[in-house]
């Protein structure tokens, strides 16, 4: 296997997850006596240029797809965090009714909502034809396709190029992530700006999030390497700032080499020092990474035994796709965790993919008072032990599982 950035050969493994279904291929009950496809769930280090990435690649097409079920909008703390987002923008850039805004794997629509409620033209590009749809309910052009370099020339031939091109969490989404940079700067403006956010890999390994790991995400990023990745597209980041969400991220600020209206901000040279420091370019940061998810497995599993002998109810909160790289890496079925709510009307009704964990409405948790309620989208437990505030009436508990196992 080779490195898809550098071409580097890929010996050093990072994590080995074991096999699992696709993260969000939740099954229909006509479905449960089905066979279901595994696939490998290991993560290799590239010793060249530190880009940590799974090994064996699924096509785009197998992940989002019609069944495809993850929905933005149905995130309150998403959506504040893309408004915010839209405010600070139109802030500091200064965007009006002239200016166009891109948006790659917009979901929903969620975040281009806020642009056009402040006048301003916007189109997405999504390659999951539900979420497309639903953008498009909206009023929000979309277009139904995947982005690289062809969709780039496309848009661009149009003359169609962005003021401000956006890539939320997508930038790991996708397999050759050569062709989608370079599709980046052909759609980009010549004074345009591109911003992307991503997990921080140093937020991975510190803060022990294994179960951010799975098959949607072909990449796990440092700063340093993003930034190799650009500049070999010949595009700077000049600023970057570190975010709370999804475990803690980066959103950075990119442009075009040529362009030198915009500095580069000192936040870029704070940022490489502040992974140098961690050690990020050398291959003993990541070296330990399997002793630390293997010590989780082993206190969860205990976790569910012991209440299993005790004859307390477990349930969970979140059909997430992290909940599911966790169960299924841990082995975890329906006899341990007996159902899953979630607020997604996508989900409910339907059983999670390995684990086959019924996936209910909220009012279940009413009726049933479970003794423990794990919250698999831990990035959000605010958000959520605010809304099932009443579980202490029955002296119900909530229960995070990263970095480690803790009763709330």
């Amino acid at each position: 296997m080779k490195c898809r950035f550098c071409n580097n050969e890929l010996k050093n493994v990072f994590v080995d997850l074991g096999h699992s279904p696709l993260s969000n291929s939740f099954l229909r009950k006509e479905e449960l006596e089905c066979p279901e496809k595994y696939y490998p769930l290991k993560v290799f280090v590239c010793s060249k240029c530190y880009l940590v990435q799974t090994g064996e690649e699924k096509k785009p097409e197998e992940i989002f797809n019609e069944d495809y079920i993850y929905y933005s909008s149905f995130s309150k703390s998403w959506l504040k965090h893309a408004e915010e987002y839209v405010k600070m923008m139109m802030k500091r850039f200064e965007y009006n009714q002239n200016s166009l805004v891109i948006e790659i794997a917009s979901n929903d629509g969620y975040l281009l909502q806020y642009f056009q409620k402040e006048k301003i033209h916007v189109l997405g590009i999504e390659p999951s034809k539900g979420t497309a749809e639903a953008a498009i309910k909206k009023g929000i052009e979309t277009r139904i396709e995947y982005f690289g370099e062809e969709t780039a020339k496309n848009l661009a031939e149009k003359n169609i190029r962005a003021d401000l091109l956006i890539g939320n969490n997508v930038l790991a989404h996708v397999p050759d992530i050569n062709d989608f940079v370079s599709g980046l700067k052909t759609v980009l403006k010549e004074n345009g700006i591109i911003t992307v956010e991503f997990p921080h890999l140093l937020q991975l390994v510190l803060q022990k999030q294994f179960d951010t790991i799975y098959h949607e995400h072909f990449f796990y990023f440092s700063f340093s390497t993003v930034k190799k990745i650009f500049e070999k597209h010949e595009l700077d980041i000049f600023d970057v700032e570190q975010i709370p969400s999804h475990g803690g991220s980066l959103r950075i600020f990119a442009k075009h080499a040529g362009n030198k209206k915009l500095k580069i901000s000192g936040n870029v040279s704070k940022l490489i020092d502040m992974e140098n420091d961690y050690k990020m370019n050398s291959p003993e940061f990541y070296q330990s990474f399997q002793k630390v998810v293997d010590e989780i497995k082993i206190n969860l599993i205990e976790f569910l035994l012991k209440q299993k002998r005790s004859n307390k109810k477990v349930a969970g909160y979140g059909a997430a796709a992290k909940g599911n790289t966790l169960l299924n890496f841990c082995g975890i079925k329906n006899d341990f965790i007996s159902y899953l709510v979630d607020a997604s009307i996508y989900k409910q009704g339907k059983y999670l993919p390995g684990s086959h964990i019924p996936v209910y409405t909220e009012e279940v948790l009413k009726q049933d008072k479970p003794d423990y309620i794990i919250i698999f989208p831990w990035n959000i437990k605010e958000e959520v032990m605010a809304q099932l505030s009443y579980v202490k009436k029955w002296n119900g508990k909530f229960i995070i599982l990263i970095p480690q196992l803790e009763i709330l």
